[in-house]
């Protein structure tokens, strides 16, 4: 059985405090979400909330129409009269999702209405969209509280309208607190009494249940799941979109869907890029550290035959298993990062390798792939790493209403260059001065993929500073550097990568 995802970052995921996507954004994470990730329909916004939410709503739909795509694309509407609805065909959208009330204490005491009442609104506004020739999906707010406690109004409301042209019955567990058990008791009720009828589960993950919940809600028959890119959204956030499908491909052998897992990494960078929040390091399938193995027994035990391996393959999602270095690493993980450098030594050397990564392990120091040159060439006094580049000198003023200038003097291979450039910050005046060298010496630096800067907690102004620099030039490597500036760290790490390049 297919199972239908409709992805909601670009409306439920932008309700995460602080965050608007421009609309530019908002436009390539449609086509992404369509496109290259391929979920079934997306909910890119709420009606009447802004000019600035029509113009990108419009954007969409011209896109999705000019690919035939147009009827994935869904606006939140509410039961207002006409409002809405006119909203929504001025946006060129083609698919409402009305939003009424689930529970009987939402509308007797937000709405202060009775059911019937809030009933007739609700008809007036689906037999409009339909005049307007605008499908219709349904929200029941709030029904995982109205299932529990007001299920015979629950009851009402459906059975009045499911003969209404309304395509799905979209069911929220809107502040999140239904368990497994529960989601699966609830959800078979909704089965069991409407068998004819398409539902959706929306869940929410206030007790981190929310992926469990969608996993019940299919298992109790529903055929439609909502997600959100990273888990985004308000409080503790959505069903997050890379989590529920891992789930469902390996968990549910009698379901399916049409997501192409091979872009679900590159989607949640794209929303970490736009959104600002990043995604926790141990954060399943996307999260940096989830297929970098650790301990020393593990990189061998999966050098024997893959003895700590799951269906969990980072192949599977466009990412590649790492072995991590530190205190308890052992010649297994070593081994796996030197060849993966190209770098091969005796066992005895070997031996010493790994004494110097667990002496600093246990300092706390964070060890990459790309610092084992260097400890290599420390510990071994050898050119496994030839340092042919060296910062000679630089100069970075930075003055009010001025743009920032660096001039710098570099050796490249025993011949000295010496560059000025401005730039919007005083890193970025950096490289641009570095660029130009390069340039003239017909090369290419490496792209800059990630920057990330870490200060101890509780650090005081003089705290030392780490930069942690991602690059990309065939593949991805990271570099780091280490000292009280942030320009000055972020410069260190630099000086790394260009060794690393020119070794190569």
């Amino acid at each position: 059985m297919r199972i239908e995802i409709m992805d909601t970052t670009l409306r439920d995921g932008e309700q995460t405090p602080g965050l608007a996507y421009t609309q530019h954004e908002k436009l390539t994470i449609a086509k992404a979400l369509l496109e290259d990730v391929k979920v079934d329909r997306i909910e890119v916004a709420s009606a009447n909330v802004s000019k600035g939410e029509l113009a990108s709503v419009q954007a969409i739909s011209s896109m999705c129409q000019k690919r035939g795509c147009l009827h994935k694309v869904e606006v939140l509407g509410f039961a207002d009269g006409t409002r809405s609805v006119d909203w929504i065909v001025s946006s060129g959208a083609r698919v409402m999702n009305l939003l009424c009330k689930g529970s009987l204490n939402h509308v007797t005491n937000q709405l202060r209405k009775t059911p019937e009442e809030h009933l007739e609104n609700i008809k007036f506004v689906i037999n409009y969209a339909t005049e307007k020739n605008i499908a219709v999906n349904v929200y029941l707010e709030d029904w995982s509280n109205g299932i529990i406690n007001s299920p015979d109004y629950v009851f009402f409301l459906v059975d009045n309208l499911k003969e209404l042209p309304v395509m799905r019955f979209m069911l929220p567990d809107t502040l999140g607190i239904l368990n497994p058990s529960q989601t699966y008791e609830y959800c078979s009720k909704m089965i069991d009494r409407y068998p004819e009828m398409k539902f959706d589960f929306h869940g929410h993950n206030d007790y981190d249940m929310a992926v469990a919940n969608s996993f019940m809600a299919i298992k109790a028959g529903f055929s439609g799941i909502h997600t959100a890119v990273n888990g985004l959204g308000e409080r503790a956030g959505n069903t997050p979109l890379s989590s529920i499908i891992g789930v469902i491909h390996d968990h549910l052998n009698d379901f399916e869907t049409g997501v192409d897992e091979s872009n679900l990494n590159s989607i949640s960078k794209l929303i970490e890029a736009f959104s600002g929040i990043r995604i926790p390091v141990n954060k399943p399938i996307i999260g940096e550290n989830v297929f970098t193995q650790t301990c020393g027994v593990h990189a061998d035990g999966d050098k024997k035959g893959n003895l700590y391996f799951n269906k969990l393959v980072p192949e599977r999602f466009g990412r590649l298993r790492k072995y991590a270095l530190g205190k308890t690493s052992g010649k297994a993980s070593i081994l796996k990062n030197l060849e993966e450098l190209g770098i091969f030594l005796e066992n005895d050397a070997i031996a010493r390798v790994t004494q110097r990564i667990v002496e600093l392990g246990d300092k706390k120091e964070s060890i990459t792939t790309e610092d084992l040159p260097f400890i290599v060439s420390d510990v071994l006094k050898t050119d496994y790493l030839t340092e042919k580049v060296k910062l000679i000198n630089y100069y970075i003023c930075h003055a009010q209403n001025l743009s920032p200038v660096a001039t710098l003097k570099i050796e490249i291979d025993s011949v000295m260059y010496e560059e000025t450039a401005t730039g919007d910050g005083q890193y970025d005046a950096f490289m641009k001065a570095l660029s130009k060298i390069y340039t003239r010496l017909g090369k290419t630096l490496p792209t800059l993929v990630d920057y990330i800067v870490t200060i101890p907690p509780g650090g005081k102004t003089n705290a030392l500073v780490e930069t942690a620099i991602t690059w990309f030039k065939d593949k991805e490597f990271k570099t780091r550097g280490l000292d009280s500036d942030q320009t000055a760290s972020s410069i260190k790490a630099t000086v790394k990568m260009l060794n690393l390049i020119e070794q190569e």
